[in-house]
């Protein structure tokens, strides 16, 4: 019975044959006349793998580093992510790492990006609209000057998942997220949370509102679970 067994193992393995697939959609791709739901789908498609990814990471990182602080542990890893996200404390450091909700950085993907339609979006792999005041970055000019004058710069990334790890970055350090760190730390629940990104936008608390409705109208707290 066994080398039957053996046998058609074998067999199978010479029988399967490794396909190798197109990806269904790219981020430098926009399908001409999709409707509401194939843009959805391909949004989902191209960036909640990246967000998870990176989440799944940050999310160890900071459980290790929570670890060693809890135990008063500092290690070289400890000192380095300090340097980093520019903070002296290890509390801040905890504030600074615990990522948020992955139904948050999808909601501001979506509202930031056009679900994925942008042309930051399909020419830099840039999800947030992030800009760049640092020359030595690589980075696309805005079509639209501010002010009719000066000139907007925005990041340009290698990858999707690369935008998706410097978005979680800034979100972690920047001085104007300071109370949406500390909502985050203190509780998992997105719509207390995203109360701390009143200056994301220019918009002020009208953002905060508008992606209330956004997770709340696609059910984007499904991806928390």
């Amino acid at each position: 019975m066994k080398y039957l067994l053996f046998f058609l193992f074998a067999f199978n393995l010479e029988a399967v044959s490794v396909e190798v697939k197109e990806p269904k959609y790219t981020a430098s791709i926009v399908p001409k006349n999709m409707s509401v739901k194939e843009k959805k789908a391909r949004f989902y498609y191209l960036v909640v793998p990246a967000i998870y990814k990176v989440y799944n990471e940050l999310l160890v990182e900071y459980h290790t580093i929570k670890a060693n602080v809890d135990a008063n542990i500092t290690t070289p890893q400890l000192l380095t992510l300090k340097a980093i996200y520019h903070v002296e404390t290890n509390e801040d450091l905890l504030l600074a790492l615990k990522p948020h909700p992955k139904s948050i950085a999808i909601a501001q993907a979506a509202m930031e990006s056009a679900w994925g339609t942008s042309r930051f979006f399909r020419e830099a792999n840039n999800i947030f609209g992030m800009w760049s005041k640092n020359k030595s970055d690589k980075r696309i000019a805005a079509s639209q000057k501010r002010g009719g004058t000066r000139t907007i710069w925005l990041r340009k990334f290698d990858s999707l998942e690369e935008s998706v790890r410097e978005y979680y970055k800034t979100m972690g350090r920047a001085k104007a997220y300071e109370q949406f760190r500390i909502y985050r730390y203190r509780t998992d629940d997105v719509f207390t949370i995203i109360m701390g990104l009143d200056k994301y936008s220019e918009i002020g608390w009208s953002y905060v509102e508008a992606l209330s409705n956004m997770i709340h109208y696609n059910n984007l707290t499904k991806f928390d679970k």
